[in-house]
């Protein structure tokens, strides 16, 4: 018994370190000169100097980038937690066949790969442009109008599953005591939905916050590029300097890093609670 739980637990270290060499490998030799890394990509650095960092900073405009993450990251998540939250309950209370066509589709949706319609969405968009005058290409406001498109169905499965496990009886109560719609949904109905809106948050957030290819599809003014479309032209150009490359790629984790450490327990439990139920 002994042996086999010392087996396990050599096997989860080597798994471990498997998983982490590559981003071992990207930390330390974003401290070394070009001349170190020439001599070895796994030795530590001579020296622990924030040179490369500071030069990755200015060069990739890192701040600006980040800014433009974070902005496109918070009114989508905004967005995606009001609406989403909102048609779900009504399809859950709504017990009907139009309700159920409605519900599945947004099921259907999850199965379909970005990039099969990628292309068709851009000259859509581009059609919205023409005819409407609205600015859906090259702005935030069209990548953020698109990410909730597209994140839209995930968050509503989600909480759909979870509205499913409240009693109706407690609604019915509020609309006897004079609740409308509205205060119903906001003041009774969605602070019980905290636990899925953590999950729906987390997961969405790392989507939005690492995703390139919408982004590079829609952006193409340098100002507006967000941390992973800034990442990709920076490494491009400079993959020779591979320490300066290494430092802003570990610029651009960091922020997701951050936020996973501090979320990760939400994870499991929202979509245990909401998805599972």
């Amino acid at each position: 018994m002994k042996v086999s739980k010392y087996f396990k637990e050599i096997l989860l270290l080597v798994s471990a370190i498997i998983f982490l060499s590559p981003v071992y490998i990207m930390f330390v030799n974003s401290f070394k000169t070009r001349g170190e890394l020439y001599e070895s990509v796994l030795a530590l650095p001579e020296s622990f100097s924030l040179q490369y960092y500071l030069e990755a900073i200015d060069r990739m405009n890192f701040y600006n980038a980040l800014w433009n993450s974070f902005y496109i990251t918070v009114i989508s998540i905004l967005f995606l937690v009001i609406l989403s939250s909102m048609t779900a309950w009504m399809l859950a209370r709504t017990n009907n066949t139009i309700s159920k066509v409605i519900f599945m589709t947004f099921i259907a949706t999850m199965l379909i790969p970005f990039q099969t319609i990628m292309m068709p969405l851009i000259q859509f968009m581009s059609q919205i442009m023409s005819v409407t005058g609205l600015p859906m290409l090259n702005t935030h406001g069209g990548l953020i109008f698109m990410h909730i498109g597209f994140n839209s169905a995930l968050s509503v499965f989600l909480y759909h599953g979870f509205v499913s496990t409240i009693p109706k009886s407690l609604e019915e109560a509020a609309i006897i005591d004079g609740c409308n719609k509205f205060t119903l949904f906001w003041k009774i109905v969605f602070p019980m939905l905290k636990p899925i809106t953590v999950t729906v948050m987390i997961l969405n957030v790392i989507q939005i916050w690492n995703d390139f290819l919408l982004p590079s599809l829609v952006l193409t003014d340098t100002s507006l590029r967000t941390i992973p479309l800034t990442t990709f032209y920076f490494f491009g150009q400079f993959t020779i300097q591979w320490n300066l490359a290494m430092a802003g790629l570990t610029l651009t984790i960091i922020p997701i890093i951050i936020f996973y450490l501090f979320a990760q327990k939400h994870i499991i439990k929202g979509i245990g609670e909401g998805a599972v139920k």
